[in-house]
Formats: C-alpha cells, structure tokens, sequence
C-alpha cells in the first residue's frame, strides 16, 4: 500500500550565529538556544527557523521508508513470520549466522531487505 502524501519540506535548523565566521567553532548541530539576550530564543526572523510542533509530518506517513512503505526492525525469526507488506531492516545487534538465516527466509517470503550486507 503505497500512500501519495506529500513529505512536508522542513528547514534545516541551525544553531545561532553558525556559519557566521569560516574559523568559527560552532557546530550546524541544533542545540536550544537559553540565553537571556538570544534572538534565535526571542524568534527574530533574520535568526532563521527553529524547530516547533507545525514542522511534524503527517500521522500517514510518519515512520515510512522513502519507497512509501513501512519498515520493520526484525531481531528473530518470530518478528519474521509475521510481517507482510513491509521493508525489512534486520538489527545491527543480529549476528552473521542468524543474519543469513532472516535473509533466506525474507528471499522466501518475497520480502525487501534494506540493509542485507551490512
């Protein structure tokens, strides 16, 4: 089941004042701006956007693979014999034998693989 809803384009959030020198040390990484002076934490707008619950995707298709299908996280072969109509993402936790064996049951059962050499 494929589902044509559009993924909203949200901004990338930065912090304040990056990318404001080339030898600046700080980071593109989102961190809440506290200062009692911070314009990002006052919504100036020439500070740029900050995330804010209107930027959440639709409930449809929050959780889907780009493909427009759900993915399943599977650890054992229990998880496995009851998923239909989903990606398979097997856990980095699963080691080789039991890895080789969830992917010769998913080749049976006609089921995508979205992670099968690493």
């Amino acid at each position: 089941m494929i589902l044509m809803v559009q993924k909203k384009k949200i901004p990338q959030f930065k912090r304040p004042n990056y990318g404001r020198s080339s030898c600046s040390s700080i980071k593109g990484n989102w961190r809440k701006p506290r200062g009692i002076d911070n314009k990002k934490r006052i919504h100036k707008k020439f500070m740029g956007c900050s995330p804010a619950v209107g930027y959440r995707q639709d409930n449809r298709i929050r959780y889907m693979h780009p493909s427009g299908m759900h993915e399943l996280l599977v650890e054992n072969m229990a998880e496995l014999a009851n998923a239909k109509n989903v990606l398979i993402r097997i856990s980095g936790r699963v080691g080789g034998k039991l890895k080789a064996k969830l992917l010769a049951k998913a080749g049976a059962m006609n089921l995508r693989v979205l992670n099968p050499d690493s």
